[in-house]
């Protein structure tokens, strides 16, 4: 009988990933699952804490909650809902350790301090070889963002969950030197009359997103309502600050100096450019990309796509991990609103599979109505892919992405049954990575049933880069260990024919359709 794996509770502290320690970094590679809590619309922000960390090959346990806030039809109502989800889940990750794995559970903060680990804990601790690693709480990190002592001596520091009556939060802020109150959003309105009617309001602050670099500190008093997320917190320290509060804006209305604080200019407001660099090669990169890239105060994206932007003095860096697309553009919009002229970088074209949708999308919630957003094109990797070997994409063709990260592999499949039966050439985006491997073998298993064996395929990987490799093969030859992430296949039509020549091999795809 296999030995039981081992749970471990990993806290992420509250945001940074360099706020991570060292052993749970250790733990988080080490382990075989990776497990880890969102809401239903799928960002884990334990996960991007936690991506750099982690390896190829782990497993992934993603733990999505029915309901948060909302309204469910769940017979036990919200708390029958949650307790039903919490067993699942528990069952799901003791079948992991069951099996002799190790599971890392991600939890940001501490895993013992308003954390959703706790109730994975008390359903398996008592199964399972458990430990918890401790993590720098929001609190610790909201503290050091304002600068100033929380608590000193003798006094105390009360932490207080913003979903506390108004009139039991007032009494509790009366009494105590010192307050922390969490889980702040919707409840924000409610915090700050209690903190008014506790005389507190103008010895109060606010942390947003403490740590990260969408970070902001203002007073309590000036937070707009709706515009708090859940992930702030509001301190109101025990000693008077005796120094100036470095992030605070100043009476005089002196920019926050605070990591992602713009110094705005007279009269130039902020806008968002969503720019393509092209696949690869430097000369791919536009005029007009280039110019914007010079001009902005800020950019934001993938780390692999900005390293590739020369680095400008004064020029502010956002990179980010590749799986994090809504919290990456919510970033560029908050910097222009504040004043920035941010460029969001991606490689080919952005509105091909990139970040062109995921900043407009966002940029659709109302608190973001004035800020400016423009795309700029660049050049394609399916068309930088066909030009290597001549025109496949000669006629009418479609973009598939064969990634089902974002959405499930039937409507994959079905998307490219119908293109197949419509006989167009396809270029085929995300055809593989570490963690999906069998896309491709069954993508080309359903062509062949619309494609004759010998319909010619192009593999370019790493067009432009310092790797690239251009093949043409038979579809029925096309073999799945060929193919990973870097690489952009297109499967030609009927009409595209595949020609050896003294210099290649050349493929076209004929803008003349023979009828049978």
């Amino acid at each position: 009988m296999s030995t039981a794996g081992k749970l471990w509770g990993v806290g992420l502290g509250p945001g940074d990933p360099e706020l991570v320690t060292v052993k749970a970094a250790r733990v988080i590679a080490a382990a075989d699952v990776i497990a880890f809590h969102s809401a239903r619309h799928g960002r884990s922000i334990s996960r991007s804490i936690a991506a750099p960390y982690m390896r190829q090959g782990q497993l992934e346990e993603h733990l999505v909650y029915p309901v948060t806030t909302e309204t469910t039809d769940h017979p036990g109502g919200y708390q029958g809902a949650i307790d039903e989800f919490y067993e699942q889940a528990a069952e799901r990750l003791a079948a992991h350790l069951s099996a002799g794995r190790s599971v890392a559970l991600l939890a940001a903060g501490d895993p013992l301090f308003y954390s959703s680990y706790m109730h994975m804990h008390r359903r398996l601790a008592d199964r399972f070889d458990a430990e918890i690693i401790p993590g720098i709480t929001s609190v610790s990190a909201a503290s050091a963002a304002l600068g100033t002592p929380l608590v000193e001596g003798e006094q105390v520091l009360t932490v207080l969950p913003g979903t506390m009556p108004t009139e039991e939060l007032t009494r509790r802020l009366r009494d105590t030197d010192a307050a922390a109150i969490m889980k702040l959003g919707r409840t924000y309105p409610g915090v700050r009359q209690a903190l008014s009617d506790a005389g507190r309001l103008d010895d109060a602050y606010y942390v947003e997103r403490a740590s990260t670099d969408r970070e902001k500190v203002r007073t309590a008093a000036e937070v707009n309502d709706a515009d708090v997320p859940y992930f702030s917190i509001t301190l109101v320290p025990g000693p008077r600050p005796t120094t100036p509060l470095p992030r605070i804006a100043a009476a005089t209305g002196d920019t926050a100096s605070n990591s992602t604080a713009v110094p705005a200019e007279a009269n130039s407001p902020g806008e968002v450019v969503v720019v393509g660099l092209g696949p690869g090669a430097a000369d791919w990169t536009t005029p007009e990309v280039r110019e914007v890239l010079a001009a902005a105060t800020d950019l934001v994206g993938y780390t692999t796509y900005i390293d590739r932007v020369p680095h400008r003095p004064g020029q502010r860096r956002h990179a980010s991990d590749n799986r994090v697309e809504s919290e990456r553009a919510a970033m560029a919009l908050d910097l222009a609103k504040r004043g920035a002229k941010v460029a969001v970088v991606s490689s080919g074209d952005p509105g091909v599979f990139a970040m062109a949708a995921a900043v407009l999308e966002e940029s659709a919630d109302p608190q973001w109505q004035d800020v400016p957003v423009r795309v700029l094109p660049g050049l394609t990797a399916a068309n930088a892919v066909a030009s290597r070997v001549g025109a496949p994409l000669g006629h009418d063709y479609a973009m598939i992405s064969l990634s089902d990260r974002l959405k499930p592999w039937e409507v994959v499949a079905q998307r490219l049954s119908a293109v197949a039966a419509a006989d167009m050439a396809i270029a085929i985006y995300n055809p593989a990575s570490s963690q999906r491997t069998w896309q491709v073998g069954a993508m080309r298993d359903l062509l062949l049933e619309h494609r004759k064996p010998g319909t010619p395929v192009v593999l370019g990987r790493d067009v432009g880069g310092p790797a690239e490799s251009v093949r043409v093969v038979s579809l029925a030859d096309l073999d799945p260990a060929d193919v990973d992430m870097r690489t952009l296949l297109i499967i030609g039509a009927s009409t595209t024919a595949a020609v050896d020549t003294a210099h290649g091999t050349r493929v076209f795809t004929s803008r003349r359709y023979h009828r049978a």
